[in-house]
């Protein structure tokens, strides 16, 4: 599997990039010793980076794979901690539920984040910077949606790596156009960023246009990995096929055939799940939020919102 150095953090990826969110709580919540094995799995095929995060709820499955392995994969995750010492108990927590010494690449989780981000969390940063001189932090990050924000990246000397979302059908993108982010992603190449992309299947969306879609990621300048989710071996063996050449009789894959929905008679119309999601797919519908299925991009970061455990996959 070709793998690539994430810009200038010497930072050496696999192409395809094993994203955690999917099996964990927010999505498919399958058994952390099955999604042990799922890792393993990817890490045996080859597969060198991981993507998570501490609202994925997914670091004991990835330390159980370590242990299975005995490997140490290339580690990301993120968080939306908003000041300096949530950002350093975020840390601390990355650190001591996976058993490792340092994280190799530690986001701001900022999905819906406009350029202000950079002050709005300025103290968050800054730990973030704390920690890469102690060592405990490789390179720092910024994870978001919108064209606007990876643009602003480019120009930030303390961010090291950047997690853009696009795809072939633009879903997800917010403030902005594919065109725009296309743009941004260069800028961030030119700077000597580390790139890689997310729901480049649109969280599932573009399952049937599987092809066509990496296609289309894998030609953008400046990119070095890509994450796609995988809950099951037949996905992994899939991804690692496609991105190691061998694309012929390539398994069929599931699309999104579940859907995220609210249960009315529990939601207490509090709207943080509105303030959560990142593509403005729920709104207040006769008292009581609503999710657009056309919009949803299946991440299920409404569900660890709600207060109510109103939000359900069905």
């Amino acid at each position: 599997m070709k793998k690539n150095v994430l810009g200038n953090t010497g930072i050496e990826v696999t192409e395809l990039c094993f994203g955690a969110l999917p099996m964990g709580p927010l999505q498919k919540d399958q058994p952390v010793d099955f999604n042990a094995r799922l890792t393993a799995e990817a890490i045996n095929r080859g597969i060198n980076f991981i993507d998570t995060a501490q609202m994925y709820q997914t670091y004991a499955p990835i330390r159980e794979a370590m242990k299975l392995t005995g490997k140490r994969p290339v580690i990301a995750t993120k968080s939306t901690a908003p000041d300096f010492d949530s950002m350093q108990a975020a840390i601390d927590e990355a650190l001591e539920q996976l058993e490792i010494d340092y994280i190799d690449i530690f986001h701001l989780h900022a999905a819906r984040a406009t350029p202000e981000i950079f002050q709005q969390r300025r103290g968050a940063l800054e730990c973030l910077k704390e920690n890469k001189r102690a060592g405990k932090v490789l390179s720092v990050g910024i994870s978001c949606h919108s064209p606007e924000v990876v643009s602003a990246a480019a120009e930030q000397d303390d961010i090291d790596v950047v997690f853009a979302l696009i795809s072939l059908g633009g879903i997800g993108i917010i403030n902005g156009t594919r065109g725009d982010m296309e743009q941004a992603i260069e800028k961030c190449s030119d700077a000597g960023k580390g790139i890689y992309l997310m729901k480049v299947l649109g969280g599932g969306n573009y399952v049937d246009k599987y092809s066509d879609c990496l296609e289309y990621a894998r030609s953008l300048k400046g990119y070095h990995s890509i994450s796609i989710g995988m809950v099951s071996l037949e996905e992994i063996d899939c991804n690692v096929k496609y991105f190691s050449g061998q694309r012929e009789n390539l398994p069929a894959l599931q699309g999104c055939s579940k859907s995220f929905q609210v249960v009315r008679i529990v939601c207490t119309a509090c709207g943080k799940c509105i303030e959560t999601c990142p593509n403005s797919a729920i709104s207040m519908q006769d008292g009581k939020a609503d999710i657009s299925s056309e919009n949803c991009l299946q991440c299920g970061y409404c569900v660890s919102a709600c207060p109510q455990f109103a939000i359900r996959k069905v």
